[in-house]
């Protein structure tokens, strides 16, 4: 009974959903993450009665025809890359993205990663880097004896050191663009790898032909909406008890057509 192989299809399907959705709600407090939707596409189709075929010698035609469908298949999993809400911090590093936009960030084998999640620190040396320590492209170094950090919404780092009065320009922050954001990588870490469905980067300065610009002492809050996930996860958990009911349906069919006696 090919209803067991769909109901399975769909189980399996919902399953996936339940997957992508699970991990939407555990990142809803991960800075700049994105959440995720699946999308689904029908199976191949039986023609047992092709529409269109002629149905008589006078040229008549089936108007609909039978085809019966094998169920459902994942069709793909993309990132949607609405903006999250801008959350204060204080943290002199930390910086948020209002608009296009992301981080350029150095992997320690020399590939260059992209990210939203602005929560930076310094490291021994005073040069920007991440929570793992990797370093933000283009690099930027804080001078030892510096009192005072500014980051404009242009993306400028300036600094006043001890005994000056005027601050000093030590860098400038720029933001990398994609053609086809959903088509990035994600590979941990809020970082997100370029790909050939992404197109490659285009770089410029924060405020600049459509880029976002720099907010200091913020960070990006995922845009993870919980009462949309959880309605979400009650519609997918009743398709699943469904598909499920099919198949006991469709085996207490079966029993059925096995006591039949000749």
């Amino acid at each position: 009974m090919r209803a067991l192989r769909t109901a399975a299809s769909g189980m399996s399907a919902q399953q996936l959903n339940v997957e992508v959705i699970s991990n939407n709600i555990a990142n809803m407090n991960t800075v700049g993450f994105k959440r995720q939707r699946a999308e689904f596409q029908d199976l191949l189709y039986q023609n047992i009665e092709r529409m269109g075929a002629q149905s008589s010698s006078q040229g008549t035609v089936v108007p609909t025809g039978i085809q019966i469908g094998a169920g459902v298949k994942a069709g793909s999993v993309y990132r949607i890359t609405d903006q999250g809400t801008p959350t204060q911090t204080s943290g002199r590093y930390d910086m948020a993205i209002e608009g296009r936009g992301y981080f350029q960030i150095i992997l320690p084998s020399g590939e260059t990663a992209y990210t939203r999640a602005g929560n930076f620190s310094i490291n021994g040396e005073g040069q920007l880097v991440t929570d793992d320590g990797y370093a933000v492209e283009p690099a930027i170094t804080i001078p030892q004896d510096a009192v005072d950090v500014s980051i404009s919404k242009a993306g400028q780092v300036q600094v006043i050191t001890a005994g000056a009065t005027e601050p000093a320009i030590v860098g400038q922050l720029e933001l990398a663009t994609f053609f086809n954001e959903a088509g990035l990588e994600a590979v941990g870490d809020n970082l997100l790898m370029e790909t050939a469905a992404s197109g490659s980067a285009t770089v410029g300065t924060p405020g600049d032909d459509g880029l976002g610009q720099i907010l200091q002492g913020y960070t990006e809050s995922s845009n993870v909406d919980a009462v949309a996930e959880i309605s979400a996860l009650i519609v997918a958990q009743r398709a699943y008890e469904m598909n499920s009911k099919v198949i006991t349906t469709a085996d207490q069919m079966l029993s059925v057509a096995s006591q039949v006696k000749s």
